[in-house]
């Protein structure tokens, strides 16, 4: 499982011209699912993007990121995104063999969102399948890659 995860002032993700998604300070996550994976990756990947420390501690004179998505009481925004699989190593078009088939990736994803909602935050989601187009207002910026492969 991938996970682009960035720290956002505010995110949005649009269906045919339509906000179907939107939050304000928080986390957008693309999610990627692999033909290998299972819940328990989704269970250790969702406690990751709740827990990570990526937002100052604003009572503090230090910038160092000490506080998580969960402690400042953030919002989600999840996006389903099979190109994070995408390998681009060989010739001039993408294969897409790692990616999960859209029936498998899309139960995975939905317990990923379901996980991610236990929380009590703001959770947003796009529509899975759908063509999207993504806003992100990206706050540093800070951009990282999570990754779990199964075991």
């Amino acid at each position: 499982m991938r996970v682009v995860i960035q720290r956002v002032k505010s995110s949005q993700v649009k269906v045919n011209q339509e906000i179907v998604g939107k939050i304000g300070k928080g986390l957008n996550l693309l999610v990627g699912i692999a033909t290998t994976d299972t819940e328990k990756e989704l269970d250790w990947m969702a406690r990751k993007c709740l827990d990570i420390r990526l937002f100052p501690d604003l009572d503090s004179d230090s910038n160092r990121w000490e506080k998580s998505v969960t402690d400042i009481g953030g919002e989600l925004l999840v996006v389903s995104q099979f190109t994070l699989y995408g390998d681009c190593r060989k010739g001039r078009r993408p294969s897409f063999d790692r990616s999960a088939s859209p029936e498998a990736a899309k139960r995975l994803y939905q317990l990923f969102v379901d996980q991610l909602k236990l929380s009590d935050l703001k959770v947003e989601t796009g529509i899975f399948g759908a063509m999207m187009e993504v806003e992100i207002d990206n706050d540093g910026p800070v951009t990282l890659l999570l990754e779990r492969e199964a075991t």
